[in-house]
């Protein structure tokens, strides 16, 4: 990793599409947007950062998946979907024998990250996961991290990272809320009451509430379950970690 600098991240005259424009925003409003040398050092944060105690829950669940991969104990060809500023790929890819790539549609974060974070084994894409042609290429692990439920359709993308498995790959999800039939309701009002006091109310339209049940139809297991006695009486931890079984 090269020497990171205060370097301020500042939009671009263009970035990839018009959700990035408005992601971006939104992402500048909440104080997610961070200088290369917060982004070096994440997921450590200042403890007094609005947003230390979500990164503190990103951290533990990065360190359990982590651990999990590094018991594998072989090569292992890795993509992460929505990377943003790629500090979970930079972490990821301190695994022995990782090769690792992360995806965002997000230009000004893409290009952070191939700044803050330079590694032989790791590279970042800017484009659409729907949207990129990865010329065939297969991968033994796909992570999405807090990523999808900015995809309408969790059956459509699931079944696109599939097929770009090696048989027996997996699928990790982390960080993501799954929601009851009864909680989709008031959850997604929430959400348009949230993005109208940010300013952003078109934003309501690019988030979905997604729930356990799209996920039945594939071969899926829970790894960490926020629901479970012990994990409610000793962990903060609110989202599950689901590995989804590719085809052997």
């Amino acid at each position: 990793m090269n020497s990171p600098t205060d370097h301020i991240v500042t939009a671009p005259t263009e970035t990839t599409t018009d959700f990035g424009r408005l992601y971006l925003a939104i992402r500048e409003r909440e104080k997610r947007v961070y200088t290369d040398a917060e982004v070096s050092r994440l997921p450590d944060i200042d403890l007094l950062h609005p947003h230390y105690a979500e990164w503190q829950t990103r951290k533990r669940s990065a360190a359990r998946l982590i651990n999990y991969l590094h018991k594998k104990q072989r090569p292992l060809n890795i993509l992460e979907v929505g990377c943003g500023n790629g500090w979970l790929a930079a972490k990821i890819a301190d695994i022995p024998r990782a090769n690792v790539t992360g995806i965002d549609i997000n230009l000004v974060e893409t290009d952070q990250a191939e700044r803050v974070f330079r590694k032989e084994n790791l590279r970042f894409i800017c484009g659409r996961f729907d949207d990129i042609n990865l010329n065939g290429q297969l991968f033994d692990v796909i992570v999405f991290a807090a990523v999808l439920p900015y995809f309408a359709s969790v059956t459509g993308i699931l079944k696109l990272a599939l097929s770009h498995l090696y048989p027996g790959g997996e699928l990790h999800i982390l960080d993501t809320p799954f929601y009851t039939a009864e909680e989709t309701g008031p959850a997604r009002e929430r959400c348009i009451a949230y993005y109208n006091r940010m300013g952003f109310p078109e934003m309501s339209g690019q988030y979905f509430h997604h729930t356990i049940n799209e996920l039945e139809g594939f071969n899926y297991r829970v790894l960490f379950s926020p629901r479970s006695l012990v994990n409610r009486l000793t962990n903060k931890d609110r989202f599950p970690w689901i590995c989804i079984t590719g085809r052997s």
